[in-house]
C-alpha cells in the first residue's frame, strides 16, 4: 500500500525559500513528468520520513496536486539524517518505469564457512517494473554461494512483472578467498528475493540546480 503525502504549492524559489520551509518542518520538492510543467511543492518532513521508513517508492500526492508519483530522488543533509529535497515523477500505476532497488543478502554462505569472504559488489540493481509493483528491495540468496563462485543479476528472485533493466550477467555478490580479486570469482547457481537508499549531500547542493 502506497503512502499518502500531502503537498502544498511553494510560493517562491531559491535557497532562502528552501531554508524557510525547512525551518517550518517542511521539505522542498518538485513534481515533473508526463510532458506537464514542473510544479514547485513542499511536503511535511514527517510525511517524507514516514515514506522512507516504509520503503515507499511510489506515493500518492494529495492537497495542492492529486497524482501518483515516484520518489525519483531524495537529497539528504550532510549527515544523511534528514531529507532536504525530493524529486517526484508523475506516474500511472500500470506504466513501466526504471528504478534502482537495494540488494540485501539472505542466508548463510557455505563458501564463507570454507574460508571465503562474501563481497556485495552491487548494493543496488536497476529494475524495469510497473509503478504499482516497485519492490522495496531484492534478496541475494547467498545460501547457494560456494567458494570461488558468484551470483549475478539474473540469479536474483524478482517479483512478478519485474525484470532487470541492465545486463543480467553483471556480478552482484562474490565469495572468494581473502586477497583474491572480484573478477577471479567464477559464475554460480541461482538465488532468491531483500529502504530508500540514502545519499548524503551538502546542504543546499543540487537545490540551486533545481530552483
Amino acid at each position: 500500500m502506497s503512502d499518502t503525502v500531502e503537498v502544498t504549492l511553494r510560493q517562491g524559489t531559491g535557497s532562502r525559500e528552501s531554508r524557510r520551509l525547512r525551518n517550518q518542518g517542511r521539505v522542498p520538492a518538485i513534481l515533473y513528468g508526463h510532458g506537464e510543467k514542473c510544479v514547485g511543492l513542499s511536503a511535511s518532513l514527517d510525511a517524507v520520513q514516514a515514506a522512507v521508513r516504509h520503503g515507499s517508492r511510489v506515493v500518492n500526492l494529495t492537497g495542492a496536486v492529486k497524482t501518483a508519483a515516484l520518489v525519483r530522488e531524495l537529497q539528504w543533509d550532510t549527515y544523511g539524517v534528514e531529507p532536504i529535497h525530493v524529486d517526484f515523477l508523475r506516474v500511472n500505476a500500470s506504466e513501466h518505469i526504471r528504478v534502482k532497488v537495494p540488494v540485501h543478502l539472505k542466508g548463510e554462505c557455505p563458501g564463507q564457512r570454507a574460508g571465503g569472504v562474501v563481497n556485495l559488489v552491487q548494493h543496488e540493481v536497476e529494475l524495469d517494473c510497473t509503478a504499482d509493483h516497485v519492490p522495496e528491495f531484492v534478496y541475494a540468496n547467498v545460501a547457494v554461494l560456494e567458494l570461488g563462485h558468484s551470483l549475478k543479476v539474473k540469479d536474483l528472485e524478482l517479483l512478478h512483472g519485474a525484470r532487470p533493466a541492465a545486463n543480467a550477467e553483471e556480478t552482484v555478490v562474490t565469495c572468494v578467498l581473502p586477497g583474491k580479486k572480484v573478477e577471479e570469482a567464477a559464475p554460480s547457481a541461482a538465488a532468491e528475493p531483500e529502504v530508500i537508499g540514502r545519499k548524503a549531500s551538502e546542504e543546499g547542493e543540487g537545490e540551486a540546480a533545481k530552483e
